[in-house]
Order: C-alpha cells, then structure tokens, then sequence
C-alpha cells in the first residue's frame, strides 16, 4: 500500500462522468492509465491522449494491470446515460454484483487497478454507489475519504442556471481572481401559493438530502453478506426514518400546518404535486414532475413491473404478522416478533433486503416498491420515455412530499407493532438512587434567558468544483451560495444527585412539542411519536451531586457543517489525527444546522425531556475492532464494525407506550427524569456564516 493508491482511489470521486485519464485535483494530479484500460472510444489514441493530459501536472500516479479482466456484461442492462435507483430489484441486483467484485480484490493496488478500469465501462451513478460502499467496507480502504454526494453529483441538489454561472466565473475569472459565490435561490420548486412550499427549506437542504444517501450507503440492502448484515439494522432504518418524520411533523407545526396524513391508500388520487427542477446527471434531463391530483396505477416498464395489488398484499401480510406476534420463514417455522428482536425482524422484512428478510418471497418489497409506484406514476408504462421522478433515487426522495406521506404510512406499520408490547413499567424506567434535580439549555452569550434557543437563516457556501465534469481543470474551488436554517450553539446543564457508590448513568435527552399547529395541547401518546431525539451520551456519577454540561454541537445525532459540505482536497483537511480521521469518514448524520426544529418568530414551546438510565443495563460488549471516528453521529448511523452502542431499543423510553396519562406524571414518578418548557424563537434574518 503507497500513498499514491490512497491518493488514486480519492480521486475516483471527483469528476464523474469525465474519462478516468482526464487530470483531477485541480489539474494537479493525472492517472497513468496501461493501453488495455482505455475504451474503445480512445483505444487507438491512447498516446495522444495520454500525453495530452499529463501535460503540466505535479503528480502521475501509474495504474497498475489487472491480473484478471472481468467481464463487466452484467452491467450493460443500465446504461451509460440511464438513471439508476436503488428502489429498483434489477438495478439492485447488478450493484450487489460490481459490489461483491470490487470486495473480491486481492490488495488495495488491484482494487485501484479494478477501479479504474471499471469506472469508463458503466453507469457513472451506478459505478459511485457500488465503488462507495466498497470503499467504506474494505478493511484496506479505512483512510480513504468519502466525498459527500452533493459535490460528486450536485446537479442533484442544485438548481440548474446556477451550473452555467459558475462555469462562467470558473472561465471569465481566473484562479487568481476574486470570483463571485454563484447564488442558488432558496425558493425555487413553487409559489406561496402552494401550502407544502413552507417546508421546502427542509425537504430540499442540501444536508438532509446527502445524509439520506450516506445512510444507504452505509447500510446497503444487498451485496456480501459482510456488507449487508449489520447489528440491528432493520431496526435502524426504522428509527432513522422515524426520527425523520417526526421531525418532519414539529417542522409542519412550526409552520402552521397540520401532521402529514399517511398514504396508506394507492388506489386514491394524489393531491401533493411536485415540480423538482434538477437535472439528472447521466442524461442531463430533468427529473419529471409530478402534477396534482396525480392518480397511482400499476407499473409494467422494461426494467421493472409491479401493481397496486402486490403492494396491498405485502401489506396485508406484514400486518397479519403484526397482529399474531409472529412471522413464518420460508420453511414455515415461526420466529416470534419480541420486544428485543420484533423490529429489528420488520424493518429488514418492510425495507426487504433479500439477503436479511425473514421470507422475502411471502413478505415482498413493501417499501421499495411503493417508491417505485409513486416514482414512476407520471410514466407507469414509459409510452413517453420518461425516466423515475425523484421519489426513485435516495438522493433526491426527501425532496418530495409525498416522502413524508409514504413513510408516514410505514411508520404506522412499525408503531401497531410497538402498541402491541406492553407499557414500559417502573422497572424499565427507573434508576434507583439517581435523581434530575435541575435541567436547562442555555444560548453561550451573556444576558440569554435559559431556555429559550434561537434559528435563523444563514447563507453558507459549497464547493460544486469535484462534481463539474468536462470544465476548467485548473480550478481550486467554484462555490455555490445557498441559505439555509441554522440554529445558535448552546448548552444543556444537568444537575444530578446520586445517593449512591460511584456509577454510569446514560443521558438522554429530548424534545417534545407541546401543542399542535392549532395551539392544541398534544397528549403523553402524540408526544411519544414526535419525541425528537437530541443526543445521547455517557455519564460518570459520584456521590452526592453531580452537574454534567454539554454542548449542543456534541449531539450524537448530528454532524457538523463543515462535515456536510467539506471543500475536497488535501489542502482543506485537517492536520491533528484525530480530526482528520473524523473529516474523512463522517458523512453519515443528521445535518447540525437543523439540530433544532424551526420554531416560530412568538417561541414555540416544547417540553426539554432528560433521563439518566443505568450503563450496566445499557452497555455493549463491542468485538475487538478498530475505534471508528465516527462515533459522534452514532444514533442514527451506529458505529463502522461494531455493535450498535446501546442495548436499550431505539427510542427508548419514547420507543413504546408508557405507563402514565401525561408528561408531567411520567417525570413525576421517577427521580431519573426530569422535564422543563423550552421555547424556540426564530429569527427570520439572514446571517452570512462567518
């Protein structure tokens, strides 16, 4: 292993969809390709080309011969310029396999080798997904950064006029000269006509959407069993999306809309349109809209068939189990769905990775497949050519209303199998000797009132530059302006008495809205499904009292802004070890930025909810494997080669019913916990981040 292979496999990333040959790192550095890689296309200009752009470069890093060719004719059923989605069985199933391929190399210099010979021979989104989950797989691969998605493929996320600026600024304006930031509007996709516009600075954020795609990466549905089967990773997507949702609903509050009404219907009229207005960036279409009052029919396509009635049967089975406390493998024993195990069995089941769901023949597809039904209802019979809509691609579904609708509807399937267990009682809740004497969250700036917390608008930047294909290859960095919610940084302070020997305790913390966009107050149960998980940690208790503070940018649910939407390049990574190793692979998190719900310009109330639960019941004896640098966004993402860090079900204490009519009881009745009104005020101002 040489730096240089480190260095290669980095810069597969930039430049998609130009030849492996062209320079990459800002021109700096070329790949020296062997004859026998090059297509077809250059095969009898492979000199020419090849000394065309080795010209004037820093760095050429020799690309060693394969020791065995591949034969990559399982990947032509995608094309080059077609699009590609993980909702799609084929379109799985051919990823699985140039997954499985790219884990198979023997060293890191083939994987390099195999890489690059692959990356001109199929789908360029096809080839990053599959060569991104390799890469946060392979045990070789640890060092090598993954850049985030909105900066391989931006015209995803970004409003398109804003390429042919800064295409213009990187030409017009030379390296050394003051470019403008190109500006992206922040309303863009519909009028204020349309209610759900409200919620577009939450749908369409840059963060929030590249999350999404990390966490699929993370956590494929096919591939080697290696890569797909992880520790409770059924329940994850569960929770993930969960959390998502009920996010979701307290922003819809914020805004004076009601929660989202689940689609659990459809064969009814879909009254959300949605008018996209990105392009896709292997034909450089838009992604169709979707109009309103769209009505959902069968899809029979080419490259994918399925009906209505398929969906509504999987759901049905899924539901039956639900209600017999069991499911039936595919020899017909029957597992039941416990409270240790249950979720974790229905989300591989509802999410159907073939390798990991219990029966996937009888349970079906349920959830991707209802993906698949809204994505393509503008085409469902592809008499008009027309590719998937955003509801197709991880990187775009969260864009789209009707997301939030369609695992509205998921989320129902997973909580009538959460109100089948039995209430949390005294035992599960309490921790004998410890009690929350005093909680508050507190702005960092003198003369702040505890409790109260503030968002805003910031306008921030993000480099578009690795992601530009076929452009200026000199240029360091070509920015993109966006605005987006931001929230001021602040500080919980707990104050604890243990009336006990020293001991660890879990804190967990949350926040629940009080009252809904009517201003009626929402009971314990409502509260539960909207609960908003804000970080989680360990805490070391002596006797007597104890006060904890902890920053609001230490959630282990979120990552920070810099890691979202990171400038590529050695020249803007960290130097100390430690926050290198955090730089280059924490990708996968809630965005830091909308940590904190939006609010409202009067403050909007919620209840600050802290509990402090016994370590002994929440520890897990992890195996022997390297510490993962990113365990700062484990909640959501869970650690690289480890168990998930914490034994209690996702969610806990809000996960199930529990045994009191309202908040206020609840705190009452175990010392543990203890809950407090905090307000969020917004502030609709804009900041440029400094």
């Amino acid at each position: 292993m040489t730096n240089t292979d480190l260095k290669a496999l980095e810069l597969m990333f930039q430049r998609p969809l130009e030849p492996a040959f062209t320079t990459r790192d800002s021109g700096k550095t070329v790949l020296e390709l062997p004859d026998s890689f090059y297509t077809d296309r250059y095969r009898n200009d492979t000199e020419e080309v090849g000394n065309r752009f080795s010209k004037d470069v820093d760095l050429k890093i020799p690309i060693q011969e394969l020791s065995n060719v591949p034969s990559l004719e399982f990947t032509k059923k995608i094309g080059l310029k077609n699009q590609f989605s993980l909702f799609n069985n084929r379109h799985r199933e051919i990823a699985s396999e140039l997954i499985t391929l790219f884990m198979s190399a023997p060293n890191l210099r083939q994987f390099v080798s195999l890489s690059v010979y692959t990356k001109d021979r199929v789908n360029p989104v096809l080839f990053q997904y599959a060569y991104a989950v390799a890469v946060a797989h392979r045990p070789d691969t640890r060092e090598v950064p993954i850049t985030n998605i909105s900066q391989i493929f931006p015209s995803n996320f970004v409003e398109p006029s804003a390429f042919r600026d800064a295409r213009q600024e990187a030409s017009v304006i030379g390296e050394s000269g003051a470019r403008v930031h190109v500006d992206i509007p922040q309303n863009y996709t519909a009028s204020d006509r349309e209610d759900e516009q409200r919620l577009a600075y939450f749908r369409e954020d840059i963060g929030v959407n590249s999350h999404h795609w990390h966490w699929h990466l993370v956590y494929p549905t096919t591939g080697p069993t290696e890569v797909v089967n992880k520790d409770r990773r059924g329940e994850l997507f569960y929770y993930m999306h969960h959390q998502i949702l009920a996010r979701y609903n307290v922003e819809r509050f914020c805004n004076n809309l009601k929660k989202v009404q689940p689609l659990n219907n459809l064969r009814v009229e879909v009254p959300e349109g949605y008018f996209p207005k990105i392009l896709s960036s292997t034909n450089n279409r838009t992604y169709p809209a979707r109009v309103t009052n769209q009505k959902l029919r069968d899809v029979d396509r080419h490259d994918g068939r399925v009906e209505i009635s398929d969906v509504e049967r999987w759901r049905d089975r899924v539901l039956a189990a639900i209600d017999q406390g069991y499911v039936e493998d595919s020899s017909g024993n029957r597992i039941p769905l416990d409270e240790v195990r249950g979720i974790d069995i229905l989300g591989n089941m509802i999410e159907a990775s073939p390798v990991l769901s219990i029966n996937y023949n009888f349970y079906g597809n349920l959830h991707n497949e209802g993906h698949n039904i809204i994505s393509f209802a503008h085409d469902p019979d592809y008499r008009h050519l027309e590719d998937f809509g955003v509801m197709g691609d991880v990187t775009t579904a969260m864009r789209d209303p009707i997301f939030y609708r369609w695992h509205g509807f998921i989320d129902t399937v997973f909580n009538k199998f959460k109100t089948r267990l039995n209430p949390y009682n005294a035992g599960e809740l309490n921790f004998d000797g410890i009690t929350v004497d005093y909680i508050e969250a507190k702005i960092g700036k003198s003369n702040t009132k505890a409790n109260t917390l503030l968002t805003y608008w910031q306008k921030s930047s993000a480099d578009l530059a690795a992601g530009l294909d076929f452009g200026p290859t000199t240029d360091r960095n070509i920015f993109a302006s966006f605005t987006h919610l931001q929230n001021a940084p602040f500080t919980y302070t707990f104050n604890v008495t243990n009336n006990g020997a020293r001991r660890t305790g879990t804190c967990r913390i949350f926040i629940c809205p009080k009252v809904d966009e009517r201003n009626q107050a929402l009971n314990l149960e409502e509260q539960r499904l909207l609960a908003i998980e804000m970080d989680k940690f360990t805490v070391d208790l002596v006797p007597g009292e104890n006060t904890i503070r902890r920053q609001s940018t230490e959630s282990s649910v979120a990552i920070p802004f810099e890691r979202s939407f990171r400038p590529v390049g050695a020249d803007y990574q960290p130097k100390a070890a430690d926050e290198l190793a955090r730089f280059k692979f924490c990708g996968c998190g809630w965005p830091q930025h909308l940590l904190l719900p939006k609010g409202n310009a009067q403050g909007m109330l919620f209840d600050l909810f802290v509990m402090i639960s016994d370590y002994s019941q929440d520890s897990v004896e992890q195996p022997k494997t390297p510490n993962d640098a990113c365990s700062t966004a484990y909640s959501f993402c869970g650690l690289k080669d480890k168990l998930y860090p914490d034994r209690r079900t996702m969610g806990y204490p809000f996960d199930r019913r529990l045994p009191n009519a309202n908040l206020t009881e609840l705190v009452g009745a175990f010392g543990n916990m203890a809950k407090t009104d905090l307000r969020i005020v917004f502030n609709d101002r804009v900041i440029d981040k400094a």
